[in-house]
């Protein structure tokens, strides 16, 4: 596991290593990047959203939102992002369950041509349990936060 104080900084993960990383596909897969990675402690998922994602068609007819649960999920890859970076075999964690959000808060819709950025900080990780405070911004300006808590579980 990485040293907070000591832990190298990757300044960008693209969509193929995200890919190797998580086992979410589309239209499941809801961060397009991964900035400013700490493994094991912190980093900001990118989300550009898009007017052609199947979601808007019917949220809402006439004025698209993305939906808070979906935020909440790019929280939650963002935060497995961070997860598995700090393991030292990659292909054994590939699974990190979502367990619980507390907390949730939403603070302004995310529309289409938003750039989402998704800030999650390590707050404790305890065995195969880790535990995150998740915020997402929109320039610069906070729509959603969230603690979000995940386990690493088995590949089988």
């Amino acid at each position: 596991m990485a040293d907070p104080q000591t832990a190298a900084v990757k300044n960008c993960i693209q969509i193929a290593e995200i890919l190797d990383m998580l086992p979410h596909r589309y239209p499941m897969l809801l961060i397009d990047r991964v900035i400013d990675l700490a493994p094991g402690v912190s980093a900001t998922g990118i989300k550009n959203v898009t007017v052609n994602e199947p979601y808007f068609v019917g949220h809402f007819p006439g004025r698209p939102i993305m939906p808070g649960v979906l935020i909440v999920e790019a929280m939650a890859q963002t935060s497995a992002v961070v997860v598995v970076s700090a393991l030292e075999d990659v292909a054994e964690a590939r699974m990190v369950y979502f367990m619980s959000i507390d907390s949730a808060r939403f603070r302004r819709p995310v529309e289409p041509g938003d750039r989402m950025h998704i800030k999650v900080q390590k707050l404790q990780n305890r065995r195969k349990v880790w535990k995150f405070a998740a915020q997402a911004e929109v320039e610069g300006v906070l729509v959603a936060e969230s603690t979000i808590t995940a386990m690493i579980g088995e590949n089988e």
